[in-house]
């Protein structure tokens, strides 16, 4: 559904003029988002992006301070009377994929493109951050908006609050487009909503020799591809399918030549899970499978396991504030409860600090239409009539929750 030109709400005029005047703001929302498009920054190199929100945000009077975590962005709204300090964050960095999708303002830089949206969640905050500060006179408390770098890394979140992003702060929102749902749609969902995300890093070391004469080395390849099929079959019988976990393998190097059998093999992976107690036990449990499957092949396995972020879990009252909310300016029958995913956002370190929901934000075709490509895709496009609605969803968000 397109955004309709009049929203009607049962609630105060304050919050009706402020949703009404985030539909003003449609043609600058898609002109910024387009510019960040055209010249998208990996994660820990989005120095440019950085630049360009930080000069929008001066130029609304704001107090800005920088290279926060790396590249990040804190900015403060004070209201005109007391309140709750409300924190709303959005994610700057773009992915290493080359672009595929055919729209003028496809990325000019090689093997880099906004493949997830976040030129999308970095100008709907903008885009927030204006409407509040139209509103400062009914504004309580304080509003601080987050620009967060190394999201798609996960580690800008930690970065960020480990130089003091969320002092002060009482609570925290953020939302992340979803091409798979429909735009004028939000999604939901209380408890574990997306996996917590560690990284595993494996070196197999055995003896290297001829391919030809194998009895006289010893063959970590053989034992590494033991290994990754050790692991999936170790998951599914120790781990209860009712706590469901991912332990994915993504790389293998080992060998130079057809006739040589290499002296190491190294492989990482990605582990993901919904709960902390399971999680929890995962290194000791992959080491024990890993180092003991290596042994059975006359190797040794060395392992990494590194914690990167946790489960993203959503608290009732937060929620409930959000989906109040969305129901104002979108209806109740818009709002859809969404499917927890083994994906992860680090986000969650955020709310490890203090209480606050993500949600997800409809960015796909109009209902009844063709799905759109998924995240991530070299061809993923963002129907960008989600802009305005998120743009007015997250200045309500925190203009609400900022009133003691």
């Amino acid at each position: 559904m397109r955004l309709r030109d009049e929203i009607s709400l049962k609630t105060s005029p304050d919050r009706n003029e402020l949703l009404q005047a985030g539909l003003q703001l449609k043609s600058w929302l898609i002109a910024f988002r387009r510019d960040l498009h055209s010249y998208p920054e990996v994660s820990l190199k989005e120095s440019a992006t950085a630049a360009k929100v930080a000069k929008e945000l001066r130029s609304l009077g704001l107090d800005v301070k920088s290279d926060v975590g790396g590249h990040g962005i804190i900015a403060d709204l004070h209201g005109s009377r007391a309140g709750r300090t409300i924190a709303l964050r959005a994610d700057m960095d773009a992915l290493p994929i080359q672009e595929e999708a055919d729209v003028p303002f496809a990325s000019k830089h090689p093997g880099v493109m906004h493949a997830c949206g976040h030129d999308a969640h970095t100008s709907i905050l903008l885009g927030a951050a204006r409407l509040l500060v139209q509103h400062k006179e009914q504004l309580a408390g304080k509003i601080r908006f987050l620009f967060q770098p190394a999201e798609e890394v996960l580690a800008g979140a930690k970065a960020m609050v480990s130089e003091g992003a969320l002092a002060g702060v009482d609570e925290i929102y953020g939302l992340h487009n979803l091409p798979s749902l429909s735009v004028g749609k939000v999604a939901t969902y209380q408890g574990p909503m997306l996996a917590s995300v560690d990284r595993i890093e494996i070196t197999v070391e055995g003896k290297g020799g001829h391919g030809a004469i194998p009895d006289q080395a010893i063959d970590p390849i053989v034992a590494s591809s033991a290994i990754v099929m050790g692991l999936q079959t170790a998951v599914s019988r120790e781990i209860s399918p009712f706590d469901p976990v991912v332990a994915t393998i993504g790389s293998i190097h080992g060998g130079d030549a057809n006739n040589v059998i290499p002296q190491r093999v190294k492989l990482t992976g990605t582990v993901r899970s919904f709960s902390p107690e399971v999680r929890k036990d995962l290194p000791s449990r992959l080491q024990r499978i890993i180092e003991n499957i290596a042994l059975a092949y006359r190797c040794e396995a060395v392992i990494e396991y590194e914690r990167q972020a946790p489960a993203l879990a959503n608290a009732t009252a937060f929620i409930s504030h959000v989906e109040g909310i969305a129901d104002d300016l979108i209806g109740r029958h818009n709002r859809v409860a969404a499917a927890p995913i083994m994906g992860g956002e680090d986000f969650a370190v955020y709310l490890e600090h203090v209480p606050g929901c993500f949600f997800w934000l409809g960015a796909g075709p109009e209902e009844g239409a063709e799905q759109a490509f998924g995240l991530h895709h070299p061809k993923y496009q963002l129907n960008e009539e989600c802009l305005p609605l998120g743009a007015s969803l997250m200045a309500a968000i925190g203009m609400c929750r900022a009133e003691t």
